[in-house]
């Protein structure tokens, strides 16, 4: 799979190749002999989103219509659609950062009560391993998270750190000896550490980010469903399937992730629509990632495309695994690469809005990430043989680029 670490950047190998590769099975069991169990009482205070298909709002598309993103890529006629199940988390996660906005972190009551001896060197050990492990496998993003305030830095390294373990489980090593028992024993061991009971070290640095701000548990528990649709799936019917999926695995760090980026004070946009941008750059990174992958895929038995839209095309998984370009493969990769670019150019809109130091990294991953997709068209649509990658010529000039870019303001309101 792999995942893609998204605003942050996206883990997979389709997740986690926007911040490298994935570490050894013992980095991911961590050191069950370092326990730190502070008690750290955390009471969430989430305000209930959870709408109807009849309620839910979402905000204009670029044509105007009240849409979720790109809803007319997601087809579901038998009832409520992937994406407005998703549009149900991002208006929760939405609604936590609003609330703290309106009255003060304190008030949110995410702070622990008390700090016992010992911890915060403790902490800080916890924190610069999780920095040790972004800088390795993370160069260009590494970069950019020091340009963020020291505590939004190390929770972001944190996210990147849990991801990465979680993707771990069904992509590393043992991920063959991996069941869907050891996802639910993973998902409790998150529970625990929102808690303020993390299991190791690196447990501990995002216990202790979640306290720091109004991170939700639950993109972190849909990116474990994630692994377990991996286990239990290899083919998706339709888009909405692949959406949901992509969601899982990729959007999901999105939502984890704009709490700590932040928003920026003088931003007009509403903060579901910053959410939704985060959302569309992780779908956009996993889909980029699935289609640059066909052929690596295909060999592990996998097909991460619609299956009606290849029906449609004339192309079987047959032919799939068969690896052979033809104009068919041609025509339907053209289709799938516009759908992912429509993905980008969404996300892209939001990226202003978030605060200053953060636009600089997210920028810097969205357009590294988008010119694989002109690499797999420079490579005649073969992305079973030939693997599309950016140079590093290109990315050095997609840099400053992006510094730039990250420094203006565009003059129109994102809403």
């Amino acid at each position: 799979m792999s995942v893609a670490l998204v605003w942050v950047v996206s883990p997979n190998t389709k997740v986690l190749n926007c911040f490298g590769v994935l570490e050894s099975s013992s980095f991911v069991l961590g050191d069950p002999s370092w326990k730190m169990r502070a008690e750290i009482r955390r009471k969430q205070k989430w305000n209930s989103c959870s709408l109807s298909s009849t309620d839910v709002k979402y905000p204009s598309s670029s044509s105007g219509t009240k849409l979720p993103i790109l809803s007319s890529m997601v087809a579901n006629p038998a009832g409520i659609s992937s994406e407005q199940k998703v549009y149900d988390v991002v208006l929760k996660q939405a609604a936590l950062v609003e609330k703290q906005l309106r009255t003060g972190r304190e008030a949110v009551d995410v702070k622990p009560d008390i700090i016992l001896p010992g911890n915060l060197g403790l902490l800080s050990e916890a924190y610069d391993r999780c920095r040790e492990v972004c800088a390795e496998y993370a160069k260009t993003f590494y970069l950019g998270t020091l340009l963020m305030t020291p505590e939004r830095r190390r929770a972001i390294w944190a996210i990147y750190v849990w991801c990465r373990r979680t993707d771990e489980l069904v992509d590393g090593p043992n991920a063959s000896h991996i069941t869907p028992q050891a996802l639910d024993r993973w998902e409790s061991r998150l529970e625990d550490l929102f808690q303020g009971r993390p299991f190791d070290m690196l447990d501990a640095a995002l216990s202790d980010t979640v306290t720091q701000f109004p991170v939700d548990i639950q993109p972190f528990k849909d990116m474990i469903e994630g692994m377990r649709m991996d286990l239990r799936k290899s083919t998706y019917k339709n888009f909405d399937e692949l959406y949901l999926y992509c969601y899982y695995v990729a959007g999901t760090v999105g939502l984890m992730s704009v709490p700590v980026m932040g928003i920026a004070p003088e931003s007009q946009a509403t903060t579901e629509s910053v959410y939704n941008a985060a959302l569309a750059l992780g779908i956009a990174n996993q889909l980029t990632n699935i289609l640059r992958d066909v052929g690596e895929d295909a060999r592990r038995g996998r097909i991460y495309l619609p299956q009606d839209e290849l029906a449609q095309s004339g192309i079987s998984d047959t032919d799939i695994y068969a690896g052979k370009v033809t104009d068919k493969w041609r025509c339907f990769m053209k289709n799938q690469i516009k759908r992912a670019r429509m993905f980008f150019n969404e996300a892209e809109k939001g990226v202003a809005e978030l605060s200053e130091a953060s636009r600089w990294p997210v920028l810097a991953s969205l357009l590294l990430y988008r010119q694989i997709l002109d690499e797999i068209e420079a490579n005649d649509y073969n992305n079973f043989t030939k693997r599309a990658y950016v140079s590093k010529a290109k990315k050095l000039l997609a840099l400053p680029t992006a510094y730039t870019r990250s420094l203006i303001r565009p003059p129109r309101t994102f809403k």
